[in-house]
């Protein structure tokens, strides 16, 4: 297990942060590489797509969980 770990990225313009675990990260950027698409993309992607209550963070765990879920 590891602490969460914060990168920047920028959505829509506006420069925001993210704080995942590894896991997450290696996940997203396998899932990124997978769609020919940035990481940051992907994350724009999820972020358009979630509810206003749930934070970007939580999105993205489930987005991960959700993804690993259909190829298992």
């Amino acid at each position: 297990m590891d602490v969460p770990a914060k990168r920047s990225l920028t959505i829509d313009g506006h420069r925001t942060s993210v704080s995942l675990e590894n896991a997450f990260w290696r996940a997203l950027d396998r899932i990124a590489k997978g769609r020919d698409m940035t990481r940051a993309a992907v994350i724009a992607e999820i972020d358009h797509a979630r509810p206003p209550e749930v934070g970007l963070a939580t999105a993205c765990r489930l987005f991960v969980l959700a993804e690993l879920g259909r190829k298992g």
